[in-house]
């Protein structure tokens, strides 16, 4: 095999290939975006084309369930639950139970330096460093394989990821025998940012503060929970700074700018209502029109059920949250990634181009600063 993949836009970097490669000849290796794609070597390969079969854009259906059955407006019922969530506090309902089972849960963490990398937990506070969005794209390292082995040994598991990442597992897992102890859980992604651009920002940040970044927050709930406010919580601190910074150019480059995502969203397959995963994630941005009542500043999630399996896990948690069934045209109208792809900006070669002609502080001024 010379290549997975016919172009960067048909890579969304899950790692599946290089995961399922029986002879370790493909290497998960960072482009000039930062963006992971699979490299081969070319002397390992014994052209048994795995890598291609298990690739989730590839393989038809993409790994995702032909319908979702309920949607649900829902909050954890403990308020601190709820403030140190992204959301409504639905993931910590979902893997609580998860835990109680003697079970482990993979999701997003940081490592040095802030570094964005898929981790297990299986404990409650080891899970609780997994509750908050990372808006960087996460490594996934070993992750599939290790979800395999525990899988193996009879063990409860409960994945979080983007969809994506979710359609790669599921793709890698296939007919296990002891999937049935496998839960998916994917987030509505509105797309995936480059991993070198959150370490530069970072940096930036650092030289703007005269200090290292010690600790970052994104949606902190430092503003009440609701879409206006979800891109003005970026919170960091510093050292020997008590008083925590609020930023925002990083969002802006993000949502407004939309420059750096991951080719791959642009032709994302997994931005309509069919999920790769048992249950879906996300903000029930939109509840304060539809059912005002049920409005919390603390913040509501968004909960689709996508299978069979997701409706026993929901089953089991709902005594934990307040939640109440919703029709699905509320979330299709409020949440464009059940719609349709992110559209990049025709300026976003140029942005690229930027950034290696002039550097990070260059694109701040011209994309943040100068922006409509």
């Amino acid at each position: 095999m010379n290549s997975v993949f016919t172009g960067k836009e048909n890579c969304c970097g899950c790692s599946a290939c290089q995961q399922i490669c029986p002879g370790s000849a493909i290497a998960m290796e960072p482009d000039k975006e930062g963006f992971l794609y699979p490299v081969i070597n070319q002397e390992a390969c014994i052209d048994c084309e795995q890598c291609v079969q298990v690739c989730p854009l590839i393989k038809a259906g993409n790994a995702k369930e032909p319908v979702f059955s309920n949607v649900y407006a829902a909050k954890h019922k403990t308020d601190n639950v709820k403030m140190t969530s992204t959301s409504g506090g639905a993931f910590t309902a979902l893997s609580d139970y998860i835990l109680k089972q003697n079970g482990v849960i993979y999701g997003v963490d940081f490592e040095e330096n802030f570094k964005v990398c898929h981790k297990k937990a299986r404990t409650a506070p080891e899970r609780d460093r997994f509750k908050i969005s990372k808006y960087a794209q996460s490594n996934l390292k070993d992750t599939f394989a290790d979800i395999e082995a525990e899988l193996s040994h009879g063990t409860p598991v409960l994945f979080t990821g983007t969809p994506c990442q979710t359609a790669g597992l599921r793709s890698f897992i296939g007919d296990h025998p002891d999937a049935k102890n496998l839960y998916v859980c994917d987030i509505i992604c509105y797309g995936i940012p480059s991993p070198l651009i959150w370490q530069e920002y970072l940096r930036h940040l650092e030289i703007k503060y005269g200090n290292k970044i010690e600790s970052v927050h994104f949606r902190s709930k430092v503003f009440a929970w609701n879409r206006p406010n979800s891109n003005r919580n970026f919170m960091c601190t510093t050292k020997n700074c008590p008083q925590p910074h609020v930023e925002d150019d990083y969002y802006t480059l993000y949502f407004s700018a939309r420059t750096i995502m991951r080719p791959s969203c642009s032709r994302c397959r997994f931005t309509d209502s069919r999920r790769a995963s048992d249950i879906t994630i996300a903000d029930y941005w939109g509840i304060e029109k539809y059912m005002p009542e049920f409005m919390d500043s603390k913040g509501v999630s968004l909960i689709l059920i996508n299978s069979a399996k997701g409706k026993r896990l929901f089953e089991q948690v709902k005594q934990d949250l307040d939640y109440a069934e919703r029709p699905a045209a509320e979330c299709l109208a409020e949440q464009q990634r059940l719609r349709e792809p992110v559209k990049f900006p025709e300026n976003r070669s140029q942005f690229w181009e930027d950034y290696y002609t002039h550097g990070f502080p260059y694109l701040i001024d011209k994309y943040v600063n100068n922006i409509d």
